[in-house]
Parts: structure tokens; sequence; C-alpha cells
């Protein structure tokens, strides 16, 4: 957003280690915006790992359900 309010006429400095090195609006914006789709494709994979394991942990669950279930019903005819 703060790009966007920038033109050629302002200068942009980008920090590569201790050093900040003079870059181009354009470069700025290109780089900030991979690093955006980075950033959101990263957030997209962990939100769907997310749901694996709660969809897994959700099948541990009624698995076990069932087996307590076993298990009673087992001590009651035992």
């Amino acid at each position: 957003q703060e790009l966007a309010l920038l033109d050629d006429s302002n200068t942009i400095f980008k920090l590569l280690g201790p050093v900040l090195v003079k870059q181009e609006l354009d470069e700025a914006k290109a780089t900030v915006g991979k690093r955006l789709d980075y950033i959101s494709g990263e957030i997209k994979r962990y939100e769907q790992q997310m749901q694996e394991l709660e969809r897994r942990s959700e099948q541990q669950r009624e698995a076990l359900g069932r087996l307590q279930q076993e298990l009673q019903r087992a001590q009651g005819k035992g």
C-alpha cells in the first residue's frame, strides 16, 4: 500500500546486509508483490494442513469412541 503512494520522483532503498542500496520503484513493487504472493501461498498451505490434521483428529476421536463402547459392552457381558 505504501509503495502505491510513491512515484518515480521518490527514492527507494533496499536493505542488503548492513547497506542501503538504491532501487527502482517498479523493481521494489515486483519484489514486494512476489513476497506477498509467497506469504499468501504459505498461509493457504498451512491452513490446508491444519484442516487435514483436524480431520484426522476427528477420525481418531470417533475410532476411540467406538473402541470405548465396545470395551464397555465387553465388560458388561463379562
